[in-house]
């Protein structure tokens, strides 16, 4: 693997915590022992009660990093997405046929994610939890209030990444913002089926074939606006 990938830094919105947690031992413990928790029990049934007793520490403690377990998910989300994008930039840097560069992008979004040696959580994990239980961080009430803060900056740069490697294409396709998000949930979707409802889906549990389906669904999207 590249040293540029391996060294790369990954900055969360500073809105979405009180304290950055990567800056002393117990914060790094925060993020890799309530990640697993969250794998087991759901947001839903994971609480700083449990996490406090996991790591031997004290809800007061935890609450110095982390407003509440919504603002922990957040920081999980957005430091997927943002990794995620940072691949696909580093990715496509050095191709020059916007096709190639398209699918590329769609290989990465449709691979496991890439271990960092400094990440301070196992990536499967969060990979696992991002299919899960992502979508719970912006379906909520505050939404609005949130987005205005800019705490869904590395979800919407993503999408925007995504959504001018598509019109980079077609230049004139009018969905590009669509399909681009409509592809990131999607996929996430896909994987969830595969797992759980897999009568809903044809991507088996390895994943294998969502690189194929969003290359025909995305190209032939696309394909009558090329011109």
């Amino acid at each position: 693997m590249p040293d540029q990938l391996m060294n790369v830094r990954i900055d969360v919105n500073t809105k979405v915590y009180l304290k950055d947690p990567n800056s002393s031992e117990l914060g790094r413990q925060i993020l890799s022992q309530s990640l697993p928790m969250i794998d087991q029990l759901g947001v839903e049934h994971f609480t700083f009660r449990k996490l406090a007793l996991q790591i031997g520490t004290t809800e007061s403690s935890i609450y110095r990093y982390f407003e509440n377990k919504h603002k922990l998910l957040l920081y999980y989300v957005s430091w997927y997405w943002g990794w995620v994008e940072y691949n696909i930039a580093f990715g496509t840097v050095n191709i020059s046929d916007p096709e190639e560069r398209l699918l590329k992008a769609l290989e990465i979004m449709t691979s496991e994610i890439t271990v960092l040696e400094q990440c301070p959580f196992d990536v499967d994990v969060l990979q696992h939890v991002i299919v899960s239980e992502s979508s719970k961080a912006y379906l909520t009430k505050q939404v609005d209030d949130e987005n205005k803060v800019g705490l869904f900056a590395q979800y919407k740069s993503l999408v925007g990444r995504l959504s001018q490697l598509i019109l980079d294409c077609a230049p004139k396709y009018p969905y590009a913002h669509t399909l681009a998000s409509l592809f990131v949930e999607s996929q996430l979707d896909q994987r969830y089926f595969a797992e759980h409802l897999p009568s809903l889906s044809d991507i088996g549990k390895d994943g294998k074939g969502q690189y194929q389906f969003y290359q025909s669904l995305i190209f032939n999207a696309i394909s009558s606006w090329k011109k």
